[in-house]
């Protein structure tokens, strides 16, 4: 099911759901409705049974962060939200970056589990220049992500990084030709879907959680145990026997 032809646009394929930015004549820039629009695109999909979230974009630029227009005084942005809210978010994630991925929309795509992306791939963060000081969240992500010394690097010089050192730093997860990101981005979001969804779903949620310092040891026990008594791990010991592929419920 296809969300009206609004940037950004949203679509609903069973376990698998696709947010598009789809204004290059702005390099796909986020003013404060589009980011309103994202968080709701996000609501949604938490309230589905998605298994996978996929952010692609159209034209020469991935995103160019936040519309620094709009930046008024002490006026909040929204844009920690944005991010926040995508970390979080129930499903795994995955950024398409097929161009150039600039300030706020850096760390929209670090909040993502995983980063596709092509040789025409780069970034930089130039919130120091533009004498914009960052969120805590996001600095948080660079670190846990980048580490303290690229983090640094990042934020206090305003390098940019190329494809090549976006993915030798840990920017990008995967770099792939350009004719074959949308077949990577398939493939991948396909093996997600084929795990199974309690042990999927816990694990990503705990695995940022961790790297936060913020598990909440009570709960990561009971989504074990939920997941040892669950259907699933009877049909996954069963596929593992019969050497054939697993069918899970999420049960």
């Amino acid at each position: 099911m296809n969300e009206p032809n609004q940037s950004p646009t949203l679509q609903m394929d069973g376990p698998i759901a696709t947010i598009t930015l789809t204004q290059p004549e702005v390099a796909n820039r986020l003013d404060g409705q589009a980011i309103s629009r994202l968080i709701e695109h996000i609501d949604r999909i938490n309230s589905s049974e998605a298994l996978v979230l996929r952010i692609f974009s159209t034209g020469k630029y991935f995103c160019s962060g936040y519309n620094i227009e709009e930046i008024k005084g002490g006026q909040e942005s929204g844009f920690d939200t944005l991010t926040n809210a995508l970390e979080d978010c129930r499903p795994v994630t995955i950024a398409a970056i097929q161009g150039g991925v600039y300030g706020g929309a850096t760390d929209l795509a670090l909040a993502c589990d995983f980063r596709v992306g092509t040789p025409a791939s780069n970034m930089f963060m130039p919130a120091a220049r533009l004498g914009l000081h960052f969120y805590q969240r996001g600095m948080e992500r660079y670190i846990s992500r980048l580490g303290l010394n690229t983090a640094k690097k990042l934020f206090l010089t305003a390098s940019k990084l190329d494809a090549h050192e976006m993915l030798s730093c840990g920017f990008l997860t995967d770099l792939v030709d350009p004719d074959q990101l949308q077949q990577e981005v398939d493939k991948l979001s396909l093996s997600i879907c084929g795990m199974a969804p309690i042990a999927v779903l816990g694990m990503k949620k705990h695995l940022n959680r961790i790297a936060r310092n913020m598990v909440d040891a009570d709960e990561l026990r009971s989504d074990v145990t939920r997941s040892r008594s669950s259907a699933d791990i009877q049909e996954g010991r069963s596929a593992w026997k019969e050497k054939r592929a697993p069918k899970f419920t999420g049960k």
